[in-house]
């Protein structure tokens, strides 16, 4: 009885460790890349985010960003003539 009781708890502590198995989860930029899906899955995460999960709606909000800045490779160039009020 001793040892059935020691075995399930080293059973149980075993199990506890294991990983989530990895999900197939699209990329930053391949959702940056299609604008289509990328406004699909922004919907759904603003609907149902913990069906659609939380890993997907962050990729979603970096590439909507990334969409949105562009990386901030166009410099900021002024206007010559300052605007005059």
């Amino acid at each position: 009885m001793k040892h059935a009781s020691l075995l399930l708890c080293i059973l149980a502590l075993a199990a506890c460790g294991q990983a989530p198995a990895p999900q197939d989860l699209p990329t930053v930029e391949e959702l940056a890349a299609d604008p289509v899906r990328l406004k699909e899955l922004r919907q759904q995460c603003r609907l149902e985010r913990a069906k659609v999960g939380e890993d997907l709606c962050l990729r979603v909000a970096e590439a909507t960003r990334k969409r949105f800045v562009n990386d901030a490779t166009a410099p900021y160039t002024p206007p010559k003539d300052p605007p005059k009020f």
